[in-house]
C-alpha cells in the first residue's frame, strides 16, 4: 500500500495546547537555553539512521552518521513528551505526553507534522499509552493489556490484540514494504505472539519460562530475538514456524535486558543490559532464510576463530548448559545501571549506543578477532548548548 503522510485526517488539537503557542525553534520565548532538559525517552527510526529524543520540554531529532542534530522543538514548561517515534525520515512523528508536566495526556497518541509544526491527528484511549510503532501504512499503539493496529491513511482500527500485562509496551513490527509482521507478548508468561498479516496466520512461541523482557525483529520480520526477565540467555526464532534457531548467553548473572538489535543482514545481534556491557553475537542462521547472500562478503562469512563458543563445549551433555552456550564475539563497557539502547551503524561492523543520560557512542568491533570494541565517537546530545 502506498502512503503519503500528508493524507492524515486533521483533527482539532487539544484546547490546552493550541499550535499557535508552539515555537518553531529552540529560541522561543518560553525556552530556557541554560537548562538541560530531562531525557524521558529515546528511539531509533526504522533503519537506525536517525534517532528521536523526548524530554520534559519537547523533542529533538538527530542524524547518526554523521552525528548531528537535525532539529528540535522546545515547547517550554508544560511541554513534556514521554514517547516519540519517527517515520523513517519523513515529516511525520508520533508522540505521547510524559514527565511531571506533560504536553498532552498520557492516554493520547499525537500525530505531528513537522512541516506544519503542529499535531494533525490524535488517537485517544481509556488507559495510558505504553508504546507506539510506525510503518508507512500502519500505526500500532500499545496499552497495558491491549494492542491496536490502525490504518495510517484514515486512522481506522484494523486489528485489536489482547496481551498479558505489558508495562514496557513491548511490540515490534517489520518495516520492509509489503504485509506487516507484528510481534507482541502473548497471554501467558514467557509467550510471544507473532501476527503474519499476509497469510492471516497467528503463531505462538513459548520463548522463555520467565516473563518476556525484550525482543527484536529483523526488518523483514522473519527472525525474532527474545530475552526474559532473567537476562542470561537470548534466543533467536524463525517467526514462520516458531522454531528455535540459536541460543546465545549474555552472562551467568541475572540482568535486565534493555535492548536487542539485529544487523541489517542478520549476521550479528547486539544486546544491552544494566550490567553496563553491550555484547555482539555472531548469528549462524541460514542466510537463505532472509534472502541475503552473505557468503559474498568475507567480513560476513563464518568468524575466523571460535571465540564465541566456550572451549568446554566438548563436554556438552555432561557439564551444565552454561559451559556449552555461545558467548559474545565483542563487548563494549558502559556505566552500570544506566539504560542504553543499541543499533547497528551504517558503517561496517559499527554499533551506535544511546544512553538515557544523553550519551551517544559509536564503536567498532573486529569481526574476526572479537574482544573489546573500539570507541570511534562520543557526544552528549542532551546538553542545550551542544552544537554538532
Amino acid at each position: 500500500m502506498s502512503h503519503t503522510p500528508q493524507t492524515l485526517i486533521p483533527v482539532e488539537p487539544d484546547n490546552e495546547s493550541p499550535p499557535t503557542q508552539i515555537p518553531a525553534s529552540p529560541n522561543g520565548s518560553n525556552s530556557d537555553p541554560t537548562r538541560t532538559p530531562t531525557l524521558l525517552h529515546v528511539s531509533f527510526n526504522q533503519d537506525s539512521g536517525c534517532f528521536a529524543a523526548a524530554t520534559d520540554r519537547g523533542f529533538r531529532i538527530f542524524n547518526c552518521d554523521p552525528f548531528r542534530e537535525i532539529f528540535r522543538r522546545d515547547f517550554g514548561p508544560g511541554g513534556g513528551i514521554g514517547l516519540v517515534h519517527m517515520l523513517f525520515r519523513c515529516n511525520i512523528l508520533a508522540f505521547v505526553g510524559g514527565g511531571p508536566d506533560p504536553r498532552h495526556p498520557v492516554n493520547k497518541v499525537m500525530i505531528w507534522d513537522d512541516h506544519q509544526s503542529r499535531c494533525i491527528g490524535e488517537l485517544s484511549f481509556r488507559s495510558e499509552v505504553k508504546g507506539v510503532r510506525l510503518r508507512r501504512d500502519q500505526i500500532v499503539v500499545v496499552l497495558g493489556h491491549k494492542i491496536f493496529v490502525y490504518n495510517f491513511a484514515d486512522l481506522k482500527v484494523l486489528h485489536q490484540i489482547e496481551t498479558i500485562a505489558n508495562p514496557r509496551g513491548l511490540c515490534e513490527v517489520s518495516h520492509v514494504s509489503g504485509s506487516m509482521v507484528l510481534v507482541c507478548p502473548g497471554l501467558q508468561k514467557g509467550q510471544v505472539r507473532v501476527e503474519h498479516y499476509a497469510s492471516k496466520r497467528t503463531k505462538f512461541i513459548m520463548a522463555h519460562d520467565s516473563r518476556i523482557a525484550c525482543f527484536a525483529l529483523t526488518q523483514d520480520g522473519r527472525l525474532l530475538a527474545t530475552a526474559s526477565s532473567k537476562g542470561t540467555l537470548v534466543r533467536v526464532f524463525n517467526t514462520m514456524d516458531g522454531s528455535l534457531l540459536q541460543e546465545v548467553r549474555r552472562g551467568a548473572d541475572r540482568a535486565e535486558i534493555y535492548s536487542l538489535a539485529f544487523s541489517p543482514t542478520a549476521q550479528w545481534l547486539a544486546v544491552s543490559s544494566d550490567k553496563g556491557t553491550v555484547h555482539v553475537f555472531n548469528l549462524k542462521v541460514d542466510s537463505g532464510l532472509l534472502g541475503h547472500d552473505r557468503s559474498q562478503s568475507t567480513s560476513e562469512s563464518k568468524p575466523a576463530s571460535p571465540r564465541g563458543v566456550s572451549s568446554l563445549s566438548f563436554f556438552k551433555g555432561v557439564l551444565p548448559k552454561y559451559f556449552s552456550s555461545e558467548w559474545s564475539v565483542a563487548q563494549f563497557r558502559l556505566p552500570e545501571g544506566l539504560q542504553h539502547v543499541v543499533a547497528f551503524g551504517h558503517q561496517k561492523n559499527t554499533i551506535v549506543i544511546l544512553g538515557m543520560d544523553g550519551s551517544f557512542y559509536r564503536c567498532q568491533f573486529d569481526s574476526a578477532a572479537g574482544g573489546e570494541m573500539t570507541q570511534l565517537e562520543y557526544y552528549n546530545f542532551a546538553k542545550p548548548e551542544e552544537t554538532f
